[in-house]
């Protein structure tokens, strides 16, 4: 039975452990053992100098593990998306660029503290001492590219860069990543203590490096040639909401998922570097996708004049909102504005009861809703439109309170739970959840930047 197939007979296997947690345990006793590794290659080595360089040369190697280990999080590796999605993984390659930031920071301060220290001189004198090394040339010029990332990073700088720019600055990451491979793999010190060091991080980095490629590169671009996607039908859903039908070749061997999403670039339409990620608004069938987006930006906007047959480059499937996170027979959906499509998706997948909660101003700003309608009568689910606005009359207007999330779905404790919507909406769906005491193995959401 191919894949294709089932998901249209919508069999879904579930395991003991949740795919979820048992990513995150891989993936972080895996960093773990790594940790080891570095604090065993760092005690093996010929003693620093002196305790400062000591500490800094320390720092160095852990410095060189995180940079590694975001490479990782953002190579997109199959395994690790479908288990715990882009918008995690995402989140914690945002976090772990904190510890970057300030080992790359630390790391050099110390070094240089530990020679002027060594020399009885001056950081300044060292720093000129150093930069005459081309292996510790490029290290500090890795540090600042980091350094100024980070800085145009902080919120109030973002915000007043471009779209462009803002993509420049992640491109000249990656020659960082270039020369703090060439600074550590070819300066002489405790990466290159003994032979079995230096098989050590070749290997770390060449998993990483492959990893980035495969995922970013090569995978996207192999894809693309063998399916052939194009643009077949783009049908208006509202005043300020399409959907844009996508047919290709052999998509039933594209493994696709209802819930996920991919990025999208229609080519000939718009500068080459807009992309979107929108969600699939509609179970994928093995013949074609479709995806459903509103008019909240100037990609979004021109979606609605692309011509049928226009060429379409599409990154993904990506995203862990999937019946592959259930762990219970039942399911609740919960959908706020256009952050509908991956529920209706899911929808049209799932099997066992499912209750389905559908917020929006006024049913004509419901998108998708005739079809949803009859999605539940077909399969026998419940659907409640949840209109009006939040906070408004008496009592208020809050179906997502605990108190009127539970008396609407009086069984939410032994359901699977799916949000997706608006932040604000999802923020208080998942803290109700949280007071209703719902497992958070049981609650998979996605955020609305990634939704539509």
């Amino acid at each position: 039975m191919t894949a294709a197939n089932e998901r249209l007979h919508g069999v879904t296997s579930r395991t003991a452990v949740p795919p979820a947690m048992l990513a995150r345990l891989v993936l972080w006793a895996v960093v773990g053992v790594n940790v080891l590794i570095v604090e065993t290659v760092f005690l093996t080595a010929e003693p620093a100098k002196n305790p400062i360089l000591g500490f800094g040369k320390w720092l160095g190697l852990h410095l060189a593990l995180v940079m590694i280990l975001q490479l990782v999080l953002v190579a997109r590796l199959p395994w690790l998306d479908r288990r715990i999605g882009m918008d995690r993984l995402t989140s914690w390659h945002r976090w772990t660029g904190f510890s970057l930031f300030w080992l790359v920071l630390l790391h050099p301060t110390f070094i240089l503290l530990g020679y002027a220290s060594e020399y009885h001189s001056t950081p300044l004198i060292e720093f000129n001492n150093l930069r005459v090394q081309v292996p510790v040339l490029l290290g500090m010029l890795a540090a600042g590219i980091v350094l100024v990332a980070a800085g145009l990073s902080i919120r109030a700088a973002r915000r007043r860069l471009s779209y462009e720019a803002w993509h420049a600055v992640h491109f000249c990451l990656y020659v960082a990543v270039a020369f703090a491979l060439i600074h550590q793999l070819f300066e002489v010190s405790t990466f290159t203590s003994s032979a079995l060091a230096r098989v050590y991080w070749w290997a770390l980095w060449a998993f990483a490096l492959v990893s980035l490629i495969v995922g970013r590169i090569a995978m996207p671009l192999w894809r693309n040639a063998h399916h052939r996607f194009r643009v077949a039908a783009v049908v208006p859903e509202a005043d300020n909401v399409v959907s844009v039908h996508v047919t290709g070749r052999n998509l039933d061997k594209l493994p696709a998922r209802a819930g996920q999403f991919m990025i999208w670039r229609f080519l000939g339409h718009g500068h080459w570097w807009d992309a979107n990620p929108f969600s699939l608004s509609a179970a994928p069938d093995g013949r074609s996708l479709r995806l459903t987006a509103k008019a909240v930006g100037s990609g979004s906007a021109r979606l609605r004049d692309i011509p049928v047959g226009t060429r379409v480059f599409a990154e993904g499937p990506y995203g862990a909102f999937t019946s592959l996170s259930r762990v219970k027979d039942a399911t609740l959906l919960i959908a706020g504005g256009v952050g509908i499509t991956p529920i209706r998706a899911l929808l049209e997948e799932l099997t066992g009861p499912v209750v389905v909660l559908y917020r929006a101003h006024t049913e004509r700003d419901a998108v998708l809703l005739g079809e949803l309608q009859n999605l539940a009568r077909a399969r026998g689910a419940q659907l409640h439109l949840l209109t009006g606005r939040t906070g408004e009359g008496s009592p208020p207007n809050n179906p997502f309170d605990p108190h009127n999330l539970a008396a609407m779905v009086p069984d939410i404790l032994d359901r699977d739970v799916y949000v997706c919507g608006p932040a604000a909406m999802t923020n208080a769906v998942l803290r109700s959840l949280r007071s209703l005491r719902v497992p958070s193995s049981q609650v998979h959401s996605e955020r609305f930047s990634l939704a539509g």
